[in-house]
């Protein structure tokens, strides 16, 4: 089978939710050698339908957990083989859950979906305390930084998370962007963030329209 056409198989296994024929797919594509970045770029181009059947409501929450696993596991399958030369991130995304907040099931589909839209991502977990956020924005230098949180008392803790960013002076070097029920534009803006994602799709688009700008 072509590369061409190993590619587009892996690609529908995606788009169809088949975790093992995705998974079987990407082997496949490796040992006729193709370029761990073209694997990539493939699920780029799944995740993007993926997110349209989402828009479009043919698939909901549920489809996309799914589809961010086996992106999640393809992408497992491909690190060994990627060479920080070859890889061809969009850019890079420190993410986490605000300082109080101990949920992450949004915050993980959001970073196995960045993930198959071909960002780097770098989890920092749940419950980040602000001077861990500073910390990995000047070890990892990200383009974005994501906060998360779903209560209406851990999202008022987003503007510590901000203010130590001003005061570190690393602030202006990145774009913020938050995530979760309770927040709203209008949030963002009052604690100094750059955007609010009303969902998982509409945050990808967010990062997407950033970097190429």
């Amino acid at each position: 089978m072509e590369q061409k056409d190993i590619l587009e198989k892996f690609k529908n296994a995606i788009v169809d939710l088949d975790l093992e024929k995705a998974l079987d797919s990407t082997k496949e594509a490796l040992n006729n050698g193709v370029a761990p970045y073209e694997i990539m770029d493939t699920m780029r181009s799944a995740s993007n339908l993926v997110g349209q059947k989402f828009e479009s409501c043919e698939y909901f929450i549920s489809e996309l957990i799914i589809a961010g696993t086996i992106m999640k596991s393809a992408s497992d399958l491909l690190k060994p083989h990627m060479s920080g030369d070859k890889t061809r991130y969009r850019g890079k995304v420190i993410i986490g859950s605000a300082p109080g907040d101990m949920h992450d099931i949004g915050k993980n589909l959001v970073v196995v979906s960045l993930m198959g839209a071909g960002f780097e991502v770098v989890d920092l977990g749940i419950d980040v305390p602000a001077d861990k956020f500073v910390q990995a924005v000047k070890d990892e230098t990200p383009n974005i930084i994501g906060i998360s949180a779903l209560t209406s008392t851990t999202m008022m803790r987003i503007g510590e998370v901000i203010e130590a960013l001003k005061s570190s002076s690393i602030r202006d070097k990145i774009k913020v962007i938050l995530g979760g029920a309770p927040l709203t534009d209008e949030f963002a803006k009052k604690v100094g963030a750059d955007a609010c994602a009303k969902d998982v799709i509409n945050g990808i688009k967010i990062c997407e329209e950033w970097l190429s700008e």
